[in-house]
């Protein structure tokens, strides 16, 4: 059995992280909006480690292709084609009939649902 003067430790501890826990919930609208990118942000690490987490001597072996393969390819040039009011976003020249217009920005898709 454990002595009176510990019990009484380990009562304070827990009823001090009880406390500590109320108030972190209470005030949660504070605190958490500046904590959710720094939790992503490890989340993103712990899950996807970079070239940055490998020991040195796979540094060399592994910086030299990227998620594209090499590092050499070049990236495939976007274009944004219209025609017949539909828009077609794809890196082959547009289909003839069809307009060719620069693309702004970064474009992410996804495709259709069967």
């Amino acid at each position: 059995m454990r002595s009176a003067r510990e019990r009484t430790a380990w009562t304070i501890a827990v009823v001090a992280l009880v406390a500590g826990a109320a108030v972190a919930w209470w005030k949660a609208d504070q605190w958490l909006p500046q904590a959710i990118p720094w939790v992503e942000k490890a989340w993103g690490r712990l899950m996807r480690p970079g070239d940055d987490s490998l020991p040195p001597e796979k540094k060399g072996a592994q910086g030299a292709t990227g998620a594209r393969g090499t590092a050499s390819a070049p990236a495939p040039q976007l274009r944004k084609c219209i025609q017949e009011g539909r828009t077609v976003y794809t890196d082959q020249p547009c289909a003839p009939g069809g307009q060719e217009h620069k693309v702004n920005g970064e474009v992410t898709s996804f495709p259709r649902s069967p």
